[in-house]
């Protein structure tokens, strides 16, 4: 079977390339160059370069050739301006979420993956088949578990999608990495998102979005309490950064046409419920489980909450979860389990 393996110099992609080889796969490794140095070197410091030797480095242990593909311009075209206009309509994007949806599985399938059985990266996710269709399954690590990441994949995708991962959590990938020796095995893992390396997301926003003052207004009062620097700065349930005294504050709100930014120091107060929201752009079996149990991720993490889904308005569904969440955003996706199995998900639309 021949493979493609997406290499990000990491160590995590690093030993699923190398278990790979050592199953028998005829495997060829790919580094996408998505970083857009040109326009951000201004920002900071650029990753891509270090992660490039840690990967040359990896397949010259391996006796492979790294093959080079530069994806920048359809990075740019579909995952900069999907964040940029999320942003601007006050929503919170998640890009890490469409860049394995229209990048790596998608741009890079589409053009360089066609000679390949099957492509395969260091994420932490499993694959199973039921009944004709292909699932997301949990990984042993909930910490470290990427199938929130992975979520909007399309039928196609993951038929072709492979994961060496699948039944390893950190610590065992960290003992093969050092089991293969691999150059890059006491690296540590890199944080944020994966085109701005160190550079600081608001620094990012800023350089695109620029800055407008507006006001910082109270909840419960509608006082004004201070100025900010644009809404497209804050996002649902920060406490951080806001530069007033007297908190702990926390964004409530936000309305894009005032450019203004609502906070409360009441963000907990019992009659906030903050547990339930709306959501379309509904993907996968969702809408089998209405009026049935079923478990929902709002981010990234081990956190899964218990959940009931009723229909709502248009093709919108309801979401009831069994806690509150402080940071429930409108634009961010909720991505649903069935026990291990991840069923589908969703973008929602408003908090409750």
């Amino acid at each position: 079977m021949k493979v493609a393996v997406l290499v990000s110099g990491g160590v995590d992609s690093a030993v699923a390339l190398a278990l790979l080889q050592e199953q028998g796969y005829d495997v060829t490794p790919f580094y996408l160059k998505i970083w857009l140095e040109d326009e951000l070197s201004f920002l900071g410091e650029c990753p891509w370069e270090e992660d490039l030797s840690h990967a040359h480095a990896v397949c010259q242990q391996l006796g492979l050739e790294l093959q080079i593909v530069s994806l920048q311009q359809a990075y740019k075209e579909l995952i900069i301006s999907y964040t940029i206009d999320e942003i601007k309509a006050g929503r919170t994007p998640n890009p890490d979420m469409l860049c394995n949806t229209f990048i790596k599985f998608g741009a890079f399938l589409e053009n360089h993956g066609q000679g390949f059985d099957k492509i395969a990266t260091g994420h932490y996710a499993g694959i199973i088949k039921s009944d004709g269709a292909y699932f997301l399954k949990l990984t042993p690590d909930p910490i470290k578990d990427q199938t929130y990441f992975l979520a909007r994949l399309s039928q196609e995708q993951l038929s072709r999608v492979l994961f060496p991962l699948a039944d390893l959590n950190k610590e065992q990938v960290r003992m093969h990495a050092q089991r293969f020796d691999l150059p890059n095995k006491d690296r540590k893992d890199s944080q944020g998102l994966c085109f701005l390396g160190k550079i600081k997301f608001r620094d990012f926003v800023k350089a695109q979005v620029g800055v407008q003052e507006g006001a910082l207004i109270e909840y419960e009062t509608g006082k004004v309490l201070g100025k900010h620097e644009g809404f497209w700065f804050y996002t649902t349930g920060q406490r951080q950064g806001l530069g007033l005294a007297g908190g702990p504050w926390y964004v409530v709100a936000k309305d894009p046409i005032k450019n203004t930014v609502t906070i409360s120091k009441e963000y907990h107060g019992k009659d906030k419920q903050r547990n339930a929201f709306l959501m379309d752009i509904i993907q996968g079996k969702v809408c089998d489980y209405v009026g049935k149990p079923i478990q929902v991720k709002l981010r990234h993490g081990a956190q899964l909450y218990d959940a009931t889904i009723k229909p709502a308005e248009g093709s919108r569904l309801l979401v009831t979860i069994s806690e509150r969440d402080q940071g429930i955003a409108p634009g961010q996706f909720a991505v649903f389990y069935d026990g291990l199995v991840c069923v589908g998900s969703g973008m929602i639309v408003k908090a409750l």
